[in-house]
């Protein structure tokens, strides 16, 4: 054996080292991998029915809100119906009423008016 022998052996015993020195980080990041992947397999598991459990509340919540949106008409026409209502009235027996208001407030001034002092006179 000569000095090149011993050198290349040596040379190869180093780089077997340097070879297994470099091949653990490379081990523990395939275990990152793996883990990562089971991670993802049981993130998608459990996903997956979280999906479903908010795709029913949205159609259950759609439901109720098209309820309340008929509730909601249903209350519009109600009120609509009442201020027709309240207008009706008004104009059948307001008209009438201020009509009686004046010719009552005319009478009252005439029998001030007809009594000795009775224009000058008021009420205390």
């Amino acid at each position: 054996m000569s000095g090149g022998d011993i050198a290349g052996l040596i040379a190869a015993g180093v780089f077997a080292v340097l070879v297994g020195v470099l091949a653990l980080p490379l081990v523990k990041l395939g275990r990152v991998f793996d883990e990562t992947t089971l991670a993802i397999r049981e993130l998608s598991r459990e996903v997956a029915p979280l999906f479903q459990e908010g795709t029913t509340t949205i159609r259950e919540t759609n439901q109720q809100l098209a309820r309340v949106d008929t509730i909601t008409s249903n209350i519009a026409d109600a009120t609509g119906n009442a201020s027709a209502l309240v207008a009706l009235f008004a104009s059948t027996v307001g008209g009438p009423l201020i009509k009686l208001a004046g010719f009552s407030a005319g009478v009252r001034a005439a029998f001030r008016a007809g009594r000795p002092g009775g224009a000058r006179r008021r009420r205390a």
